[in-house]
C-alpha cells in the first residue's frame, strides 16, 4: 500500500491540577483535591461542566499503531511520574520525535478536535520541538501542498472529520462506528473515568483502554482504505487476519477481552499468516514505552527528548 508509513494515535488526559493551582494563584499548602474542587465549584457556578479546556488537559498516555511496509506495531508512551514529578513533556517530545524520524501519515479519530490541540498546548508548555510536524512548506516545498496542519490535507487524516465531510453535526462516535463495523469497540472504561482511575493509581488500566481505542481507530482506517480502494478485498482480509494473529499471541487481559468481543468476519481463509519477529525499542529517560503487540515490525526506536523537562 503506497501510503505507508502510517501512525495512528490516541491520547488520554487528566486535569492539569498544577496548572490550575498556578492560574488560580493558590498556595502550595493547598492540596490538589482542594484546588480541583475549587475549580469545579467555580465552573458549576458559571453553568459549566467539569471537562477542562484543552490547554488544561495534561497528557498521561499516547497510544500508537505504527504500520509500514515491513509490519505493524502497537505501543504506548506513558507518564509514570518519576519521583512524583510528571514526565508529560518527555512523553510529548517522544511522540513528535517519531514524526520527525518517520514522516508518517497521521491518523486519528477526532484528532483535529481534541488530541492534536491538546498536544500543541501542552507541547508549548514544556518547550517541545516539532519542526517537521509544523512545516507548512517553508523548509520542504512538498509540505506546502500536504502538511500536518491544514484541515483538508491528508498528511494528518482525522477519519471522523473526513467521513462527516467536515460537518460537526455529522460526526460519529468511535465506539459506535467500531461496533457497527464488527470490531470490539471501547473496553474497560470511558474517558470520563480516566481521572478517577489515575487518582487510584490504575495507570496500566488507562494505558490498556487507550490501546484498545487506538486499535479500533486503526481497524476503521483499514475499512476506510478498503472502501476507497487503497486495499483490495484480499489485502484487507490479510491485514485483519494479521491483527487477529498478533492479538492472539499477546497475554495481556485487554487483548484477550478484545478478541473475545471482536466478531469473526467472512472468508478468514483468504488471509495469510504473518511472522512475529523480535524487535528492540530504545526507551527515553523516565518515559515508559510499553510494547504490547508486534506483527512483522521493523526496528522502531523512540528517541529521547530534545529538551529537558520543564
Amino acid at each position: 500500500m503506497s501510503s505507508w508509513p502510517v501512525l495512528v494515535f490516541d491520547i488520554e488526559s487528566i486535569p492539569d491540577v498544577a496548572g490550575l493551582r498556578s492560574l488560580r494563584q493558590m498556595d502550595a499548602s493547598v492540596d490538589d483535591t482542594a484546588v480541583y474542587d475549587a475549580e469545579i465549584a467555580d465552573r458549576a457556578a458559571r453553568g459549566k461542566g467539569d471537562f477542562m479546556p484543552l490547554y488544561l488537559q495534561r497528557v498521561l498516555v499516547i497510544s500508537c499503531v505504527f504500520r509500514n511496509a515491513e509490519g505493524l506495531r502497537v505501543h504506548s508512551l506513558v507518564d509514570r511520574e518519576v519521583g512524583g514529578a510528571s514526565q508529560e513533556g518527555r512523553v510529548i517530545q517522544s511522540f513528535f520525535n517519531l514524526i520527525e524520524r518517520h514522516e508518517p501519515q497521521l491518523v486519528s479519530w477526532n484528532g483535529s478536535g481534541f488530541d492534536l490541540p491538546v498536544l500543541h498546548y501542552r507541547g508549548m508548555r514544556h518547550g517541545v520541538v516539532a519542526s517537521k510536524y509544523w512545516d507548512m512548506g517553508d523548509d520542504d516545498r512538498e509540505y506546502r501542498y500536504n502538511n500536518y496542519i491544514s484541515r483538508y490535507h491528508l498528511r494528518h487524516l482525522d477519519l471522523m472529520d473526513l467521513l462527516a465531510l467536515y460537518q460537526p453535526k455529522a460526526n460519529a462516535p468511535l465506539d459506535a462506528m467500531a461496533r457497527l463495523c464488527g470490531f470490539a469497540g471501547k473496553l474497560g472504561m470511558d474517558g470520563s473515568q480516566v481521572f478517577g482511575a489515575y487518582k487510584e493509581g490504575r495507570i496500566d488500566e488507562i494505558r490498556r483502554y487507550c490501546e484498545t481505542d487506538v486499535l479500533n481507530t486503526y481497524l476503521l482506517y483499514c475499512r476506510f482504505q478498503q472502501m476507497r480502494g487503497g486495499f483490495s478485498d484480499v489485502e484487507y482480509r490479510r491485514e485483519i487476519a494479521g491483527v487477529r494473529e498478533m492479538l492472539a499471541g499477546m497475554d495481556e487481559p485487554h487483548w484477550r477481552e478484545y478478541l473475545q468481543a471482536w466478531s469473526e468476519e467472512a472468508s478468514p481463509a483468504e488471509a495469510h499468516a504473518v511472522a512475529v519477529p523480535e524487535v528492540a525499542i530504545a526507551t527515553p529517560t523516565a518515559t515508559v514505552v510499553t510494547v504490547t503487540a508486534t506483527v512483522a515490525g521493523p526496528a522502531f526506536a523512540v528517541e529521547p527528548p530534545a529538551r529537558p523537562e520543564t
